[in-house]
């Protein structure tokens, strides 16, 4: 079997995933919520709320789970739903006053926290990593979208 060459990236980018996510996580859950909780109001935050459809294309969170996520953040009186005004059968999921004064302090943490991890790199270092991810995300994007035009 010849050599994949591409083989170390996969795994720096797992690895460095990982990583992120641990580093993120221990933070979120100091802040009393899971790391889906904190997903869906920093989302949310500063909008006037999105459909379930919306909020799930911006989060990480899939849609068999998101549905829980939302319910228990309800019940912490954090998010709220309304009916739709565009569509009487959708609902929008939006932030309570609690869940917004909650958004105003964990938000500004959290990127403080994460800011000091990334304190060592330089603003070129920076934005070369970031240059280099938006062209991984276009790779794979378009790897994606030829499959779906040639099954």
């Amino acid at each position: 079997m010849p050599s994949q060459i591409f083989l170390p990236l996969l795994r720096e980018l797992a690895t460095a995933y990982q990583s992120f996510e641990i580093y993120s996580s221990a933070h979120i859950r100091s802040l009393g919520l899971t790391p889906p909780q904190f997903d869906i109001v920093a989302t949310l935050g500063n909008t006037q709320g999105m459909s379930p459809k919306e909020l799930g294309e911006k989060t990480l969170i899939t849609k068999g789970t998101l549905t829980g996520v939302v319910d228990r953040l309800s019940d912490k009186r954090l998010v709220r739903r309304i009916a739709s005004p565009s569509d009487g059968r959708g609902q929008i999921v939006q932030l309570t006053r609690q869940g917004e004064k909650l958004f105003a302090h964990i938000f500004p943490a959290h990127l403080a926290y994460m800011e000091r991890a990334f304190a060592p790199l330089s603003p070129t270092e920076l934005a070369e990593i970031t240059d280099s991810l938006r062209r991984l995300c276009a790779i794979f994007t378009d790897a994606h979208n030829e499959k779906i035009k040639t099954p």
